[in-house]
């Protein structure tokens, strides 16, 4: 029987082209899963299964699998998800950090730590995960792994502790120095680095060995006391089990950062990069306590991860598979479930019945009888279940906490190329849709046109591309537009009273509502109820709610999304013959549409973060470029002969941006962004939008 703490649920992140997903097939062939090493570059790696992936050399969803192996005498169950590293697909990482107990953070020995570096690292603060880092691509000319070290300490501030040292790299890049075991390991080229021998260390390397060494048990003393005991005594030498132990507890505790090196691509590193999984990164029963609430009376409940406590488990993904069907994928963090069982959902407050269980490895599954606490797996045969749902004993309710998605920020406007697949075109949306929380459709109020809305341009691309290879619909599109937002900036009481008679039964309802900004941090309605003495009914309340969210949806400047508001129901009156749910609703609906008028509304846009790497030579041009963007420049930096220059910069601004940084600088400049945040328009660029949009209606 396989014991939950020999298992690993890790997540391998890293900015775009850092090698994950070339990392993971070497993994996947060191440990036998796979008997042939498959490269992104000949699109035939394992993880990247979607024809797409295959097409650009990119990963697009994040991808499961597991392997086996031995360290120690021991063997080792590690659930992998590879994720994608391009920023539009960031919700990729954000569900697969919310179920992993480990990561492994990789970096480009020639490129450092990058943009989308630093995004997963903070998402992996958020979720509080232990990591290890790993500099790959040692075998790339200008390569420089200390180089990355300070960067990851000064960049990320994280306390990195390097616990090997490249021999030689670039062409040059043989093996690595263990600074725990003060050995030298080289692979051998012969065999794709299934063998290496480990030998004495060379003797240029013995200071620069020695000078590491004593940076692990320096760093290590100041968390330890027995190591601190003995490091400033000396009475006796630290052991290599009292190193190991020291470094795991803390990197547990994210006090620290252990960071080895190698060359995925060469074969080298990666058997040290999975004992260092084993030996560091937590098993399920290392970390907390999951902590959740009752669905009904809201008391916290506490989960030990135990086979033997009540069942949990929380949905992290679905997805569409052409031969099973729709596939929930969830991480079970007590208790244990079989096939033909029962679990609650929590969210809908239906039972759901678990017809199979999927051991998952890419796209392919693998039937199982029983998964357990700590395991990753897949179930399909449900009717109602969404990504961030709590499955749990129905006995034993618990809901577990949501994941959180960004909201999309640009959109554009589809159409089926022919009629006869509007009804096609409407079934795909909704399974997309229900894929990817970050990919969103709406019908434009004034226009009737569909409007599918997503994270970026390569995002929406992707989106039409799998509409029509996996759902057989072609839509004509429009051009790429800015998803804005509408926000209030007044606080506004209003009442509204709702009539009407048309013989026999009517309609009545009397709200009282104020109307005012959001709290920060709090995006959506925020309602509260201050009705007493039964003025207004209990069960018409939530009508009034309804009829305010639905408002929220079409803002009162130019029909835009409001971001967040708070409405307070003062007062109200009813007709105990008149009144009704619906009443309540509409007047909810007229009073909102009323006040957000009078709040005083603005329009949002998103900002985005721009990292712009160029020549030195180009500098004058492509910040003046930026100027007319609107960009505003919040640092520039220099990084092996090239400047790099950092900016705040309008979405709206961005749309061919690449083409012109070519342009600009011969095709040797370089771009990547990720959205940052909403901010308010000024007057002048928000009468243009306005103007832009009522011509557009009128010519409809």
């Amino acid at each position: 029987m396989k014991k939950i703490e020999y298992n690993r649920n890790i997540g391998i992140v890293a900015h775009i082209d850092a090698g994950k997903t070339t990392t993971t097939e070497r993994i996947l062939f060191y440990t036998g899963i796979n008997h042939k090493i498959g490269e992104v570059h000949d699109g035939a790696a394992t993880m990247d299964w979607m024809l797409q992936e295959q097409e650009r050399g990119i990963t697009i969803t994040s991808a499961a699998t597991r392997c086996e192996w031995i360290y120690n005498n021991e063997k080792y169950y590690i659930n992998i998800i590879d994720t994608p590293g391009h920023v539009d697909f960031t919700v990729e990482v954000e569900r697969s950090m919310r179920v992993l107990d480990g990561m492994v953070v990789l970096f480009s020995a020639v490129d450092g730590v990058e943009p989308q570096s630093e995004t997963v690292w903070r998402q992996a603060d958020k979720y509080e995960i232990p990591r290890i880092a790993f500099v790959n691509k040692m075998d790339r000319q200008g390569a420089n792994f200390l180089d990355v070290c300070i960067q990851i300490k000064k960049i990320l501030g994280a306390n990195s502790v390097p616990i090997q040292i490249p021999i030689g790299s670039g062409d040059n890049f043989k093996g690595v120095v263990d600074l725990i075991s003060n050995q030298a390991i080289i692979w051998k080229d012969k065999d794709y680095g299934m063998t290496y021998e480990i030998t004495s260390i060379p003797d240029n390397m013995k200071n620069i060995t020695k000078k590491y060494k004593n940076n692990i048990i320096e760093i290590l003393s100041e968390f330890d006391d027995k190591i601190m005991e003995k490091f400033l005594y000396g009475k006796s030498s630290i052991s290599e089990n009292e190193i190991i132990e020291s470094l795991r507890k803390n990197t547990i505790e994210m006090k620290i950062i252990p960071i080895l090196c190698g060359a995925a691509f060469k074969n080298k590193g990666v058997q040290s990069m999975l004992d260092a999984i084993c030996k560091f990164l937590p098993s399920p029963i290392d970390m907390k306590d999951i902590i959740g609430i009752h669905p009904i009376n809201k008391d916290k409940i506490y989960r030990k991860p135990d086979e033997n406590n009540p069942f949990s488990a929380l949905a992290f993904k679905i997805s569409t598979d052409p031969f099973v069907g729709r596939l929930a994928f969830f991480r079970v963090y007590s208790g244990k479930i079989n096939p033909g069982s029962y679990s609650f959902n929590s969210r809908s407050g239906n039972k759901e019945r678990i017809s199979r269980i999927y051991q998952m490895h890419a796209n392919k599954q693998n039937p199982v009888q029983e998964v357990k606490a700590g395991d990753i797996a897949a179930i399909v045969g449900f009717k109602d279940i969404k990504t961030g749902d709590t499955l749990c004993d129905e006995k034993n309710p618990i809901l577990l906490e949501k994941i959180f998605f960004p909201d999309p920020v640009i959109g554009l406007a589809i159409e089926p190329k022919y009629k006869s697949d509007i009804d096609k075109m409407s079934i795909a949306l909704s399974k997309l849709m229900e894929e990817d929380p970050t990919f969103q459709v709406r019908t434009d109020e004034y226009t009737g046109q569909t409007i599918i809305s997503g994270m970026g341009e390569l995002h929406l691309e992707i989106i039409i591309d799998r509409m029509k290879r996996e759902f057989h619909v072609e839509v004509n599109q429009g051009k790429p537009q800015v998803e804005y937002k509408e926000s209030l900036t007044k606080c506004i009481e209003h009442r509204e009273i709702y009539k009407k008679q048309t013989g026999g039964r009517g309609k009545f309802a009397d709200i009282l509502l104020k109307i005012e900004p959001g709290e920060s941090g709090k995006p959506g309605l925020t309602f509260i109820s201050k009705i007493k003495g039964g003025n207004i009914p209990k069960e018409y309340i939530p009508s009034i709610e309804k009829g305010c969210k639905e408002m929220m949806k079409n803002g009162p400047l130019c029909g835009y999304e409001i971001d967040s508001a708070k409405v307070t129901i003062l007062d109200g009156s009813y007709h105990s013959v008149d009144s009704d749910q619906l009443s309540f609703e509409l007047a909810g609906k007229f009073a909102f549409r009323s006040a957000s008028k009078k709040a005083n509304p603005v329009l949002l846009e998103p900002i985005m973060k721009l990292e712009v790497i160029i020549p030195e030579e180009n500098m004058g041009d492509v910040i003046g470029d930026l100027n007319k963007r609107r960009g505003v420049i919040q640092n520039m930096g220099d990084k092996k002969n090239i400047k790099i220059i950092n900016v705040m910069v309008p979405l709206s601004e961005m749309f061919g941006y690449v083409t012109s940084l070519r342009t600009l600088t011969s095709g040797r400049g370089t771009s990547t962004m990720e959205f940052s945040h909403y901010y308010v328009v000024s007057d002048s660029i928000m009468n243009n939008i306005l103007t832009k949009k009522s011509d557009k209606n009128e010519k409809k």
